[in-house]
């Protein structure tokens, strides 16, 4: 299955939709979802972080690690990543916004972890990379973007070394049928669509030849992500836009909704070539 939405659209939207997202989600521009501790009431950045250090763990990057960040956005997560675990870190990204974002990022760094950092403009549905290239290929919140998924998964499988790592997360749908709700606030905000539920997912990456080391289903943390978005949406009806951000806190409600009623979810992936 295509997806009915391009890459083109995608491009155009991440182009003309990042000032919003530095304003709600993240001032330093990194855009995806947070874990958040069960237990306690916690800050949205916090489960942000989490997210990025557990898949650091469970991906096992470290200083000898050299990683594919695909749909690395406005770099924060990547210059992390380089900063973290000493690991060599090339980013890429559809919105030519985003790239030049990163860009500027990585000029600010000292030499060493600038050294250690690149950033370029290209699909991941068509990698500009031998094969073979990289330990790890990391992902966060981009592969529902991706008209063509299967070609995605075939892309990393192919500039991955033998035995190296593909660590990521994406949503899936869980079943067919979907309220108009769901279908307007997630799928159709998101350009998103797809054939995958977290089990038929799992077969396709073992189909690509991937043998899958965990799958994480995170649903529950997406719900909170999304509720903890809705109170971060400016809600002062005097600023400019001040009717779209209304209309993206219901949507992010929604979204949270839509997961309860398992119309979206949210999966951890952590595989092996």
């Amino acid at each position: 299955m295509v997806s009915r939405f391009s890459e083109q659209e995608t491009e155009a939207y991440y182009d003309s939709q990042d000032d919003t997202y530095q304003l709600v989600w993240d001032e330093d521009g990194s855009v995806h979802w947070g874990l958040f501790d069960e237990d306690r009431d916690e800050d949205f950045l916090d489960a942000c972080d989490r997210l990025n250090r557990t898949m650091a763990e469970k991906g096992r990057i470290d200083r000898r690690s050299t990683v594919l960040d695909l749909g690395c956005g406005n770099g924060a997560t990547a210059i992390w990543l380089a900063g973290e675990s000493g690991a060599s870190v090339t980013g890429i990204d559809l919105s030519g916004v985003r790239v030049a974002n990163a860009q500027e990022k990585r000029a600010a760094l000292g030499p060493g972890l600038r050294d250690r950092v690149a950033f370029e403009k290209a699909s991941a549905t068509d990698l500009p990379f031998p094969d073979g290239l990289f330990t790890h290929v990391w992902s966060q919140a981009v592969i529902y973007h991706v008209p063509d998924k299967r070609k995605i998964l075939s892309e990393v499988h192919r500039v991955l070394a033998n035995g190296g790592v593909f660590v990521f997360d994406d949503l899936f749908r869980p079943k067919r049928d979907i309220t108009p709700e769901a279908q307007t606030y997630v799928y159709d905000r998101l350009l998103f669509d797809t054939e995958f539920t977290f089990e038929s997912y799992q077969r396709a990456l073992k189909d690509q030849g991937f043998d899958v080391l965990e799958a994480l289903d995170v649903s529950q943390h997406l719900k909170r992500s999304y509720l903890s978005l809705s109170e971060r949406t400016p809600k002062d009806r005097s600023l400019d836009n001040a009717e779209h951000y209304e209309w993206l806190t219901t949507a992010y409600i929604e979204t949270a909704a839509s997961v309860d009623r398992d119309e979206v979810g949210w999966g951890i992936f952590i595989c092996r070539k």
